[in-house]
């Protein structure tokens, strides 16, 4: 299923589904720092908003409470994140990685960690 592409605070609300599960717009709304917390509304609107992208699903009814849960993963949104900032790049790993290494940002353990995941798909690709 094609994620859509979700915002900044659509992303902070689906971090608050991913962490809690399924739950209503006032545990969501909770869940931020009590300092620069949006108000209420403002993350109904944005529930509603990724129910209509097909990130959210309501579940059930408590009271007059929505219950909704995320039916997109956290994973697969971080990939849809990843694809289009490389789009940026013409598709181009390398100046990601130099401003990485540049920066301090990626580590040799982060490069391990990458080949070690490089052998584990090419040996898949041997296997089929």
């Amino acid at each position: 299923m094609a994620v859509a592409k979700l915002t900044k605070l659509e992303l902070r609300v689906m971090e608050a589904f991913w962490a809690l599960g399924a739950c209503s717009v006032r545990e969501v709304q909770e869940h931020f720092p009590e300092e620069g917390r949006p108000a209420y509304t403002t993350v109904q609107t944005i529930i509603y908003r990724l129910e209509g992208k097909k990130a959210l699903r309501r579940t059930k009814r408590i009271g007059t409470a929505q219950i909704f849960e995320a039916t997109v993963s956290r994973a697969t949104a971080q990939r849809r994140l990843v694809h289009d900032f490389l789009a940026m790049f013409d598709g181009r790993t390398q100046p990601i990685m130099a401003a990485l290494i540049q920066t301090g940002q990626l580590t040799r353990e982060d490069v391990r960690e990458a080949e070690r995941l490089l052998d584990e798909l090419e040996e898949k690709g041997k296997k089929q």
